[in-house]
């Protein structure tokens, strides 16, 4: 049984594709130093699978912290790395910040892997890296433009890296993920997002203004290009994504003689505004949501939507879930997190 170490394992991506890892048959560890997300994720796992991870709380930019996880586990194959920043406006805040986060991080692991050979590294990267691109969909082979974001920056960074450190010695594999916009909770409703302080990402703003944590949502401009002039992204549910990463794990383990750093979209295919998802969560959910239209938000971009043909056929990547299921298990998982507030209340 292949042991696979996944950084951020507690975060809302990385939590999804645990589970999906354990339910065909590898073995599983995680890095995640809770900054960004709950150790409750671990628990939420155990309850879906039956299985029960070890998550050491490290802080990838501690090297002799991170290279302890893997002096204790020599018997590691491969690495999906998740660990990062991921807020577009928060980047444009603090650049700093996220460059130190999220280079070191992915500097510090890489030195890790070439000390104790692992030989396959899956590296959440992000449909940012193209920018505002010329045409869509984009596919894999579309031109990454100027970062609109610190946060786009240092996924094109991350890329950069990894092609130039699968070049050195041919010994090592990697695939980069470019996804696009997840969303959704597991079916279970046992575990999903659960932002740190306001959400940056629109479900969760949605879900959070619909059961009253938020007074009301603003949507980031409505004068832009689209058909309703908000910004239009390919939205995509979490556990397509998490099962993307664990096929992605094995096109590596099974194709020895491919390319040494290969890259796949990981999208819907369908560009969907902002204002048709707030309209079909309203559908879907009977709850009429008070949003306002605000000003533009910096960093980001107009409309991005990808050509998913790559994961599709050469990874056998079949997308389950349509947008009113991603509303819905996003519904799900906030009344679920209510109910557990309640109760800890009531007690």
């Amino acid at each position: 049984m292949a042991k696979i170490l996944v950084t951020g394992g507690c975060g809302y991506i990385g939590s999804h594709t645990i589970i999906d890892l354990l339910e065909n048959g590898y073995s599983v560890i995680s890095i995640d130093d809770n900054s960004r997300s709950t150790a409750y994720a671990v628990n939420g796992i155990e309850q879906i699978t039956g299985k029960k991870i070890k998550n050491y709380k490290v802080d990838l930019k501690n090297f002799d912290e991170t290279r302890a996880v893997f002096q204790e586990n020599e018997d590691i194959t491969g690495i999906i790395h998740f660990a990062a920043y991921k807020a577009v406006g928060e980047s444009v805040a603090e650049p700093l910040r996220y460059y130190e986060n999220n280079m070191f991080g992915l500097i510090n692991l890489l030195k890790c892997v070439q000390e104790f050979d692992i030989p396959y590294f899956v590296f959440s990267s992000s449909c940012t890296v193209y920018g505002n691109p010329d045409s869509i969909p984009v596919t894999e082979l579309s031109p990454t433009k100027k970062a609109e974001s610190p946060y786009g920056a240092t996924k094109q960074m991350g890329e950069e890296i990894l092609r130039d450190f699968t070049k050195i010695d041919g010994i090592r594999s990697a695939i980069l993920l470019r996804y696009f916009n997840p969303v959704g909770a597991h079916p279970s409703g046992l575990i999903g997002e659960v932002p740190v302080g306001r959400p940056q990402n629109l479900v969760p703003a949605i879900t959070q203004t619909a059961i009253g944590k938020l007074p009301k949502m603003l949507v980031h401009g409505n004068d832009y290009p689209t058909r309703d002039g908000s910004c239009v992204r390919d939205y995509i549910h979490v556990s397509d994504i998490a099962s993307a990463h664990t096929l992605a794990l094995q096109y590596l383990i099974n194709n020895e003689n491919q390319s040494p750093c290969d890259v796949f979209n990981l999208g819907t295919g369908n560009g969907i505004s902002v204002l048709e998802a707030i309209h079909t969560f309203e559908e879907v959910s009977g709850v009429k949501l008070n949003y306002e239209i605000g000003p533009r938000r910096p960093g980001d971009v107009i409309a991005i939507y990808a050509n998913n043909d790559e994961a599709v056929n050469r990874l056998g990547w079949k997308i389950k879930y349509g947008i009113k299921d991603m509303m819905k298990t996003a519904w799900d998982w906030e009344l679920k997190i209510k109910e557990a507030e309640e109760k800890v209340k009531s007690n």
